[in-house]
């Protein structure tokens, strides 16, 4: 298996969260099946070969990622208007624009712009493309509840996410996916994220720890 250049995160590197429900996947991952959690352990290698077994995925002698059934519960971030795109602060200042969720130099990516609220969490449109699977959700549900850390104004990215995912979106669909952050401690940012189809259903949700770089 392997992360196409077209679902990159970080220049160099996979998108985080598309990148971990490729693992995922590879573990079993299955609409309605019980969450799973993955644990990436380095920037995941784009055009690259990776192997996946016994909850592990490497590329050679390098330990890529580990996926293990996630444990605790994942809520959910209640629904909410988003409200206009034009606040997404990722328009003004971006550390990855080329990031195929949120990147604003992405006409071919999904282009999930999160604005904050005044309460903290974030809320953004989606479109949902033709292309949805349930590597494409667990992306969606990637950037949302990062930019829920990313506007303290430190730069992090993506270390580990647990996600359940009942539904596909129908594509074309006009979703709404929703984050927050719960707890930051030291580098460590954890947050939530939720994908609400256009009825409000809940659809996916994911808990995730980000790292600061810096």
């Amino acid at each position: 298996m392997g992360i196409p250049t077209r679902f990159n995160g970080p220049p160099g590197s996979g998108n985080g969260g598309w990148s971990a429900g490729l693992f995922a996947e590879a573990a079993g991952a299955r609409l309605g099946g019980p969450a799973l959690e993955v644990t990436l352990r380095v920037p995941p290698p784009l055009e690259t070969a990776m192997t996946y077994a016994e909850g592990a995925v490497h590329h050679g002698d390098v330990l890529v990622a580990t996926v293990a059934e996630a444990t605790g519960d994942i809520p959910a971030v209640a629904a909410v208007d988003p409200g206009e795109v034009e606040t997404y602060p990722g328009f003004s200042h971006h550390p990855f624009p080329t990031c195929y969720v949120c990147g604003p130099d992405r006409p071919d990516g999904l282009r999930i712009f999160s604005r904050a609220l005044p309460d903290g969490r974030t809320a953004a449109p989606w479109s949902v493309p033709a292309e949805v699977d349930l590597k494409v959700l667990w992306a969606a549900l990637d950037c949302p509840g990062g930019w829920a850390a990313l506007g303290t104004g430190r730069t992090y990215v993506l270390g580990r996410i647990a996600v359940t995912a009942d539904a596909l979106p129908e594509p074309g669909s006009a979703c709404v996916v929703t984050g927050e952050a719960v707890e930051f401690a030291g580098r460590k940012a954890m947050v939530l994220s939720t994908v609400h189809g256009p009825d409000g259903r809940v659809l996916a949700k994911a808990r995730a720890t980000w790292i600061a770089t810096t």
